[in-house]
């Protein structure tokens, strides 16, 4: 919004001067001083001065006679910007102010040309801008973010006849700070073209398939540029008619980029349940570097932690059906085991939890139990049901101040029956309460939950005594930690263990059926 600002204070001035008589020359200049004065009020951000700059060597360019010099305006504000600034040369905002600038230039204006074929020309034109800088600025998106929007042109059309009401009243409202009862009106009366703009994004985006998902990388900016390319081509002047091969070949490219598309927002939308296998009892969600772990058993469900992003946690509930959670535990509240939690509020039965250390953790358990959750402190001993499978706390020990709250007075949980294997899952405890747990386990567990990701800090000899079947790891691809480490998994190894891993193979799914273990991984062992 800072490029459009810039425009519009740079347009009302010229306009206002225009209308009182002022030539170019004056008009330019004041319009050029009150940019200046604009860059100080908001603040010179970077933003702010990247397009501060770009409509300041434009208004020169103007004074100077070369108004329809655009592209070697925009490359002398891109080397003047890099000259003052090298390290800009790496900003994505840099990149994408370049861009979408340069898409102004040089392709709103045959966009605009190949859209009034189709549609009336005020419309072409305010499709055109926003369409321009979408498919410019693509590309770069693709670079680093995990998402492409599907909505962003439509919301940029909605939000615009409210952009210049805001900044102009806005600014007035600065103007007569000195008059607190003119600049109280003013202000209240750029509250609604502001509300505007803010409801449309927000509502925008939480439209269902406003956003796909991608990964990140150069692939996926090529593939997004060989669609960009070809829209462009389809949408362009009537000139782009004569070669008519490069438009049937990029008509065959959309219609391919468009089918794989809507096929990808179908698998992992409406249909993403039919791609869940119905016989699972423990899933290992893949939320990064974090623990959570979904155990279900008649109908009921369990939530072990949420991993620290909300939205990979709410991606993995929804692709195993679930939207109700009878049972929440909550084994420590570092951020990676309780930081997406505020998603699933409302949706609780009982919340399970570890001991409260901080005013936050108290935060977060007064709003689960706002929403009308059952807040129970885990120590060794409380137990109960998850359908017709058991559960029982064996760690923390109760009263105990061997070991502040955190890691190693995570909650300690044991599930057993009712279509659930044997599990043990052992939050992210250390190798000294693990030696203290140990004493109280007996048998073989077909499941654990490997401790704080695979950390060395284990007691190789509780894997030894228990003997799981499978090992999961809960962990993050390339985590600064090195977990899981090499050393702990060649402990699980030597007991016997087939480790599963999140950050490898993605979610996990565990079932049981007469006394033996079926695991779906959602990627190919070892695969990134």
């Amino acid at each position: 919004m800072s490029g459009a600002n810039c425009a519009i204070v740079v347009g009302a001035v010229f306009w206002l001067v225009a209308l009182c008589g002022g030539g170019r020359k004056l008009r330019i200049t004041l319009a050029l001083t009150v940019l200046a004065a604009f860059v100080v009020l908001v603040t010179p951000e970077p933003s702010v001065i990247r397009a501060a700059t770009m409509a300041g060597l434009a208004m020169l360019t103007l004074l100077c006679g070369r108004a329809s010099a655009g592209v070697g305006v925009l490359c002398l504000a891109v080397v003047g910007i890099l000259v003052a600034d090298p390290w800009l040369a790496a900003a994505p905002g840099f990149a994408l102010s370049a861009a979408a600038t340069g898409a102004l230039i040089v392709l709103a204006p045959p966009l605009a040309r190949g859209l009034v074929r189709w549609m009336p020309q005020p419309l072409a034109l305010a499709l055109a801008i926003p369409l321009a800088a979408q498919l410019a600025c693509g590309p770069i998106i693709a670079l680093f973010a995990e998402q492409q929007s599907m909505i962003g042109v439509a919301a940029n059309i909605l939000a615009a006849p409210a952009a210049p009401i805001a900044t102009v009243v806005g600014l007035l409202a600065c103007l007569a700070a000195p008059i607190p009862a003119l600049a109280d009106l003013l202000a209240a009366s750029a509250w609604l073209p502001a509300a505007w703009i803010s409801t449309t994004a927000t509502v925008t985006a939480a439209l269902p398939g406003a956003q796909i998902l991608v990964v990140p990388g150069i692939a996926m900016a090529l593939l997004v540029a060989v669609l960009s390319i070809a829209l462009g081509v389809i949408l362009c002047a009537d000139g782009m008619a004569t070669i008519r091969w490069l438009r049937t070949g990029s008509t065959v490219v959309l219609i391919i980029g468009i089918a794989l598309t809507g096929a990808r927002a179908l698998l992992t939308g409406p249909l993403v349940v039919m791609s869940v296998p119905d016989g699972w009892s423990i899933a290992a969600c893949d939320v990064g570097q974090g623990d959570a772990l979904v155990v279900r058993s008649e109908r009921q469900i369990a939530l072990i932690d949420t991993g620290m992003e909300p939205d990979l946690l709410l991606a993995c509930l929804s692709a195993l059906a679930i939207d109700r959670i009878d049972l929440l535990v909550l084994t420590h509240f570092d951020a990676d085991h309780v930081g997406a939690a505020s998603a699933v509020v409302g949706r609780v039965g009982m919340v399970l939890h570890g001991p409260v250390d901080t005013a936050q953790d108290a935060r977060l358990l007064g709003a689960l139990a706002d929403s009308g959750a059952e807040i129970v402190d885990a120590s060794t001993g409380v137990h109960g049901t998850l359908g017709a499978s058991a559960w029982k706390v064996l760690w923390p020990r109760k009263d105990s101040m061997a070991f502040p709250a955190g890691n190693d007075a995570s909650v300690v949980l044991e599930l057993d029956g009712g279509g659930v294997p044997r599990s043990l899952f052992l939050g992210d405890l250390s190798a000294t309460p693990q030696r203290m747990l140990s004493t109280q386990l007996h048998g073989t567990y077909a499941v654990v939950k490997v401790a704080h990701h695979g950390s060395a800090d284990q007691d190789a000899g509780l894997y030894a005594q228990v003997q799981p079947a499978v090992a999961i790891f809960s962990v993050g691809a390339d985590n600064d930690y090195g977990h899981p480490r090499a050393e702990t998994l060649a402990v699980l190894e030597a007991a016997g263990a087939l480790p599963l891993r999140t950050d490898q193979q993605g979610r996990i799914l565990i079932g049981a059926a007469d006394g033996e273990l079926t695991v779906w991984t959602e990627r190919a062992d070892g695969a990134e």
